[in-house]
Parts: C-alpha cells; structure tokens; sequence
C-alpha cells in the first residue's frame, strides 16, 4: 500500500476527474485480486455507468435551431457523487413540514476505532446499536429530571462512516430541537440557549449502553467473526475488549447551535446526502495512483492533498458502502414517522402558533437547477436562445448519437 503525503493545495489547482473514471479504469483489477461483496460490485457498477448510454435515456431537440443532443438517466445509487443534489433536494423540502420555531442543537457520538473490525463485517447489526444507544441516551437525559426538561425529545440522526482520508470513522450526526414535549403532551420545555446536556455524562452513557447492546448482540450468537476478529470468538476475548472500551474515554460532542429553522436547513444541506467523496475532491489520475484533497482537522481544517494507489483508493471507498435496505438518516421521538403527524403541529402551537416558517415549494427540475447553480438546464447550449425538449426515449446501451 502506498501511501503519500504532500504539501497543502488550495482548491484551486484541482482538476476535474471523476470517482467514475477510476472505476472504469481499476475496478476490474482490483475484483480479481481482492474479495469484494455482491453490494460493493453493484455500487461500483452503478457510478461506472451513471448518466450513461447504458442507462438509456432520451434525445433532446432545441425549439429554435433545431440541435439535438442525448440526455442519459443517472443511476440514483445513494453512493453516487452525481446523483445526490436531486435526492438531497427533495428531502430538505419535505423537511420544512417538520421544522420548529425554536433553536436546534448539533450532537456527534463517534464509535472508537477498536471497535471497527467488528464492525465492518457486522455494519448492520452494529450501526443499528449505535441509532439505538444514542436514541435511549438521549431520551433518558431528557426524562432526568437533573437536566430540566423531563419530556421526550425529537431528532434526526444521519450516519457518516468515514473520515477526510477515507478511513472508516463511524459517528453519528443529531439534529435535536432545543426543547422536549411534556410527557402528558400539554407543554413544550424549552433548554437552555446554549446548553442541553452535560457532553461528558452523555458521552458515558452511550458508552455503556453501546457496549450492553453489543455485548447482548455477542451473547445472542447476532455477529459474524472473520479471520481478523477470529480471536473475538472467544468469550473471555471478547469480555476483555468490552472491559478496554468501558475503561476509555468515548466521543461526544456539541457543535454551535442553530439560532433557528432556516439555519437548520442550511446545515442539513451539508451533511445529510454525503458521500463517502465528492467529484471535485478527485484530483486527478496518474498511473494507477489517486490524488485527492483532503481537510486536516489537526490544522485547523487546512485543505491538502493526498496520493494513493488506486488500489487503495478503492479499499478505502468500498469500506463505506452501507447494507441494502440500511437507512442512514432515522427519525426519533416526537420527530418519528408514528408521531410527527400528530405531534409537530401541536409543538408549533405550544411554542409559538403565529411563527413563520420555511415552506414546502413547487418546482420542476429544472427551475430547482436553476436556484441552485444559476445554470438553465432546458437552454440550448449552441443558440443559447431556445429551449432542449425531450423528442423521443433512448433504450438501455442505445449508442446512437442522432
């Protein structure tokens, strides 16, 4: 595995290459020497021929000049760096239903690493013991009565499985409205400004309540071992590990909080519909090794760059591929699908009934493109007077390039 550091680069220098280009060009090789899962083949695939002619799709004509050109479908794989804008769009305008006249807190719970060998070969078990530890944590503070609330919160959580460089960093991202709904549903308990609860206690408590969902998961024969974790097997191996990690100070951490809804959008937008890398980090391609950029937390977010061998490369981004079925963004307490119907328009009415929120919008995709890049995607791109209509379907593998 090589591996290479380099000097700082601003954004700037880079070129545009695509995660898809190294898929085309390394993806077979590394299938033949590595073992790769039916899910991680199928992703692969997937971004290879995104917004291809083996996708199908349909030949545009312009009104004016006449020109055509082909539009091809994308994949829509949630691993997709092409396919998330639409996807993450929608979703945030189905999330303005949901919004609070209140402030918001940002909660991060991370995993420790010792534990990621176990949890790459167990992702679903796992991940679904972290949704589950940090929910009952959580609710268990709110319902202290030492933290002034003693109601039931709502939040959203959205999984991320990696770090800037690629390597698996499981943590979990907590939307939560700075307040909690009355257990007999008649009041809204408001938190303080800028504090909701004590983030070293916290932290203690999803520790425990992690490790005794695993260890119940251990005991209920629910993980698989493989030849890295074969020693795992062992109960008294394993004990030891749970004993380590209760000894160790787990991460818990508040980030600023949201002054209100609109900003909580705005946050949203950054983070729900991640993937593990975007195009524009992707340098560029030189003789079987990726360069890409990078933050470096430790230098206060300095942007530089970092060479890998595709191989590698590719290691790193299957590592954070997610189980079929997996939902990474999960809703809770009164925020849960069971409740938020019922629930929301109370709170709004509890908190403040003449507030002005957010609203859902009407729009094409187009007219969403347009607010959002500033770029008129149905414009001719040769008269740039007229506009491209779709005139007839493209089949799946249809090369015709009219």
């Amino acid at each position: 595995m090589k591996k290479i550091h380099n000097d700082s680069v601003a954004p700037e220098d880079k070129k545009q290459v695509e995660l898809a280009d190294i898929f085309r060009r390394y993806a077979d090789d590394y299938r033949r020497s590595h073992t790769v899962s039916y899910e991680q083949l199928k992703v692969m695939h997937h971004i290879q021929i995104c917004r291809t002619a083996a996708l199908g799709g349909h030949l545009e004509q312009c009104d004016q000049c006449a020109f055509e050109q082909n539009a091809y479908n994308s994949c829509r794989d949630r691993h997709c760096p092409k396919c998330q804008t639409m996807t993450k769009e929608q979703w945030l305008n189905d999330r303005k239903a949901e919004l609070l006249p209140c402030g918001y807190f940002h909660l991060v719970f991370t995993l420790p690493h010792d534990l990621n060998p176990i949890i790459l070969s167990n992702k679903k078990t796992t991940l679904n013991i972290l949704f589950a530890a940090v929910n009952q944590t959580l609710q268990a503070f709110a319902k202290d009565p030492q933290w002034r609330l003693e109601g039931r919160l709502g939040f959203i959580s959205v999984l991320h499985t990696w770090s800037q460089t690629l390597i698996d960093h499981f943590h979990l991202h907590c939307l939560i409205p700075a307040g909690a709904l009355s257990l007999a549903k008649d009041k809204w308990i408001p938190a303080k400004d800028n504090f909701l609860f004590k983030i070293t206690s916290l932290a203690n408590e999803f520790r425990n309540r992690y490790l005794k969902l695993l260890l119940n998961a251990y005991l209920k024969d629910a993980l698989i071992f493989t030849q890295k974790t074969a020693a795992l097997k062992s109960r008294q191996t394993f004990q030891q590990l749970m004993n380590s990690l209760s000894k160790t100070r787990w991460i818990a951490y508040a980030k600023r909080p949201f002054a209100g809804p609109q900003q909580v959008l705005e946050y949203l937008g950054r983070y729900t519909h991640r993937v593990a890398i975007s195009n524009n980090r992707i340098i560029c391609i030189d003789n079987g090794q990726i360069t890409i950029t990078y933050r470096d937390r430790q230098r206060n977010n300095e942007i530089k760059k970092m060479t890998l061998d595709a191989d590698e490369f590719i290691r790193r981004f299957l590592l954070h591929v997610l189980p079929k079925g997996f939902f990474k963004i999960r809703y809770f307490g009164f925020l849960a699908h069971t409740n938020k119907k019922e629930q929301i328009p109370l709170i709004r009415k509890l908190i403040d009934p003449d507030a002005i929120l957010p609203e859902k919008i009407k729009e094409s995709i187009s007219e969403m493109m347009l607010r959002l890049t500033g770029i008129d995607i149905s414009c001719c791109p040769k008269c740039k007077k007229g506009k491209m209509i779709p005139i007839r379907k493209l089949p799946k593998n249809d090369l015709n390039s009219s």
